[in-house]
């Protein structure tokens, strides 16, 4: 009987197998074509992301733009506020110009 079923199982074995045979077959001679398909994706740009990186720099110059005119307008208060400063010091200044003078 011990040797009834191991012939069973023997006999069973390449149909149970079989499928994954021709699975791993399938896969070893599509695997360049599929290799080879990877690279030219990695490769090459498609329009989506063509547009979506030109969008990225837009957007980016854009931000670049609006600190660097922040920046001006910032350093141009401060040269104001210092103008307006050395303005109202003056006539101390002048003050203790003709006091020192004296």
């Amino acid at each position: 009987m011990y040797l009834h079923m191991r012939m069973i199982l023997l006999l069973a074995a390449p149909l149970m197998l079989g499928g994954c045979i021709v699975r791993t077959a399938a896969d070893i001679v599509t695997l360049p074509v599929k290799a080879a398909s990877a690279g030219v994706d990695a490769v090459t740009t498609s329009q989506a992301e063509a547009d979506q990186r030109r969008g990225r720099e837009l957007r980016q110059a854009e931000e670049r733009e609006g600190r660097e005119a922040r920046r001006r307008e910032r350093e141009e208060r401060r040269a104001r506020e210092r103008a307006e400063e050395d303005e109202q010091q003056e006539p101390q200044r002048r003050e203790l110009r003709a006091s020192n003078k004296s």
